[in-house]
C-alpha cells in the first residue's frame, strides 16, 4: 500500500518536471519579493537574484533525471 502512496510522488515524464519547476518558480519569486519587502537595497536584490538560481539548477537535475524513453 505504501508503494502505490509513494509513486504519487515520483516524477516521470517532463511534463511532470516542468510542472513542478513551474510551482518552485512562484515559491522562489514570491520569497523574493518577501526578501525585497524586508531587506531594501542592493542586500534584498541579491537574495532575490539567489532564489529563482536555486530553482535554475534543481529544474535542471529534475529535467536531467527524467528518462528520455518514457516521455513517448
Amino acid at each position: 500500500m505504501w508503494t502505490k502512496f509513494a509513486r504519487l510522488f515520483v516524477v516521470k515524464t517532463k511534463f511532470e518536471a516542468f510542472l513542478v519547476i513551474y510551482g518552485l518558480g512562484l515559491g522562489a519569486v514570491e520569497r523574493g519579493m518577501h526578501y525585497l519587502q524586508q531587506y531594501p537595497g542592493y542586500g534584498g536584490w541579491l537574495l532575490f537574484a539567489a532564489c529563482p538560481i536555486a530553482v535554475f539548477m534543481a529544474g535542471g537535475r529534475l529535467i536531467d533525471s527524467v528518462d528520455p524513453s518514457r516521455d513517448r
